[in-house]
């Protein structure tokens, strides 16, 4: 039998039985008012039969208008005591009102005002009686059944004395069917220790997790703060990992309300949680000056990096923000969330390859940028081993024709994003960034303006990068594929790396290139294993781990320098200036990039890898 039907069989009996009870408080009102004297309650008789005859009909009426046949009165709580307040004195309010009439109209003769206020206390007393004497009876029935499971049930510690950790504490005390019952919360909230939620305590502070899994012989730990930052996830998962105790985090609302807990709903990741340190904080008062009215050019606009440059940009109000791009989706893309953030700032969407110096001398000569960020590049390594002449056009040449424009415009300022791949070379995409930041600081010498280059790893969340690819993985149901359990890389947020762009461009002299401190790397295994247990899943158990094998042209890890060089502190703490003695003269790079240059139209890949091999000292492109 269906919830529905027993619930209208429940509630038919209920109405039968307030009917009835309609019938009694009405005489029993007459009764109590005439203290249990037939004869002078006699006397009244016809008001009693016109408020009984008024209370049948309008009382069970308002009581259907108010839901009070719609309700599960076994999980009744306040809302249903103010609900049946609500429904007794309309239904006792509508009777006074018409009885007080017809006694003004003669109906009926003698009227004791006072059985209305005696009706309203017995009807609430009733109606309310019956009501939470069936929740007291599902409660106590519940009891029963977990008093006859107890030694079946896993001891559950809460993790969060907040909103999230009462109701799941709530739901195992509610439904013992569930085979779980909370021993104690753990939370960081020093206000709540030693109180009690539901009966249950708040053992201690969420760092202590380790000592009270072991004192209170914990079956299971259940993570529930959904605003909780990733360290503090990643500590409960360890100690739970390494005590062999099951853990898990709470789903989500929606998956409560539906019941479909499952791999497609998973707990949404912060980047953050993933950097295993604290965020770059950008210096305000050091960027707003370099930007405010000014004309600045974004190139590479519709990718990752480029758009958050556009976003953060538009915050120190420029006077235009030129959107360049060679791709008329992402540029598209890029405009769109420009004109829906920043409604009010002039941007301009600029459709051209960085490779056809034609267009970007057009560019320069239509709204002469004051400020270019250089971001657009090709910038995946294992694609562009197999499209070698594309990573020389586009990321040498392209990069080229952008920097030599500039300085012909007399821009006041040139930051170029570079990658730590061009450290060390083995691949065709960092080497070809690593002639282009040559070329760019080349380009600085002779000028008042200055030129930069930012040096920076792997950046969470970006276009193409390893997090979105492993979590649609897990979306998918897994595997997770990592390449190699060695493999290791510095990593860094969209924001953070936009931050150290435009600190760059601050801190700027000329010439120079800088680095962020980025703590240590990080093993990309590492990285999968805390993204699938950050969704709420264990590695192995939930989502498969499985090794597909270095690809061509990628290191097993990474440099931002090389050994040897100096860094030197800058005004930003994290931010450090690379003092360069590896770079190329002009008029001995110049030769070598023209003939890159031929060698790329006519696609010879494997002369552009010896020539890209000797102009680059400590490069070793596999062949």
């Amino acid at each position: 039998m269906s919830l529905h039907i027993k619930q209208g069989i429940r509630n038919r009996y209920i109405f039968i039985f307030d009917m009835v009870m309609i019938v009694v408080c009405v005489a029993f009102s007459y009764l109590l008012r005439f203290e249990f004297e037939p004869e002078q309650a006699a006397l009244y008789l016809p008001s009693a039969y016109w408020m009984l005859g008024l209370s049948l009909v309008l009382k069970p009426i308002i009581y259907i208008r108010f839901g009070m046949y719609r309700h599960l009165w076994a999980y009744a709580s306040i809302d249903e005591v103010r609900l049946i307040v609500m429904a007794v004195a309309s239904g006792s309010a509508s009777v006074t009102l018409l009885m007080m009439l017809l006694y003004q109209l003669k109906v009926f003769s003698g009227f004791p005002r006072s059985v209305l206020i005696i009706d309203f206390i017995l009807s609430l007393l009733v109606v309310g009686g019956i009501r939470f004497g069936i929740r007291l009876f599902a409660a106590n029935k519940k009891k029963r059944t977990a008093r006859s499971g107890q030694k079946n049930m896993k001891r559950v510690l809460i993790i969060g004395a907040g909103e999230a950790g009462v109701m799941v504490c709530k739901e195992m005390i509610k439904n013992p069917q569930l085979l779980l019952r909370p021993i104690g919360f753990l939370d960081d909230d020093k206000n709540k220790l030693n109180q009690e939620v539901q009966n249950v305590r708040v053992l201690g502070l969420i760092s202590s997790i380790d000592i009270m899994i072991d004192r209170y012989y914990v079956d299971m730990v259940m993570f529930a703060i959904p605003s909780a930052p990733g360290r503090v996830l990643r500590l409960v998962s360890d100690v739970c990992r390494k005590k062999d105790v099951p853990f898990q985090t709470m789903p989500g609302i929606y998956e409560l309300i539906d019941g479909s807990v499952n791999i497609n709903r998973l707990r949404e990741v912060e980047i953050t949680d993933l950097l295993r340190r604290d965020p770059v904080k950008l210096d305000q008062d050091n960027v707003g000056p370099i930007l405010r009215d000014k004309v600045v050019l974004i190139t590479g606009a519709g990718g990752s990096i480029g758009q958050e440059i556009a976003r953060q940009t538009a915050r120190w109000n420029p006077k235009k923000v030129l959107l360049l791009g060679h791709g008329e989706n992402s540029i598209f893309g890029t405009l769109l969330r420009m004109n829906s953030e920043f409604p009010d700032l002039d941007v301009q969407p600029v459709i051209v390859d960085v490779r056809d110096l034609q267009r970007i001398r057009w560019v320069f000569e239509t709204w002469h940028p004051q400020i270019v960020f250089h971001a657009a590049a090709h910038k995946h390594v294992h694609l562009m081993e197999t499209n070698i002449s594309e990573a020389v056009t586009n990321n040498i040449i392209g990069t080229q024709n952008v920097v030599r424009t500039a300085k012909e415009f007399n821009v006041e300022r040139f930051v170029m994003i570079s990658t730590d791949k061009a450290v060390r070379p083995i691949n065709i995409m960092g080497a070809s960034k690593r002639v282009a930041e040559n070329i760019v600081l080349n380009e600085s010498i002779g000028t008042d303006a200055k030129y930069t280059v930012v040096r920076f790893g792997n950046v969470l969340g970006s276009r193409g990068s390893v997090v979105p690819i492993f979590q649609e993985q897990i979306r998918r149901g897994g595997p997770v594929t990592v390449t190699d359990p060695q493999m290791e890389r510095y990593f860094m947020t969209i924001p953070e790396a936009v931050y150290l762009v435009l600190e760059s461009a601050g801190l700027s002299n000329n010439r120079e290139t800088f680095v962020l401190d980025m703590g240590k790397q990080v093993r990309i295994l590492d990285l999968a294993e805390d993204l699938i247990r950050l969704s709420g899943l264990e590695p192995g158990r939930d989502i498969e781990i499985q090794f597909t094998g270095v690809r061509p042209g990628e290191k097993l890890s990474e440099d931002l320098w090389n050994k040897g060089q100096v860094l030197e502190p800058t005004m930003h703490p994290d931010i450090y200036k690379l003092e360069r003695h590896d770079l190329i003269p002009a008029d001995k790079l110049e030769p070598l990039v023209e003939r890159l240059y031929e060698l790329a139209r006519e696609e010879k890949e494997d002369e552009i890898r010896k020539l890209l091999n000797g102009i680059i000292p400590d490069a070793k492109l596999l062949d």
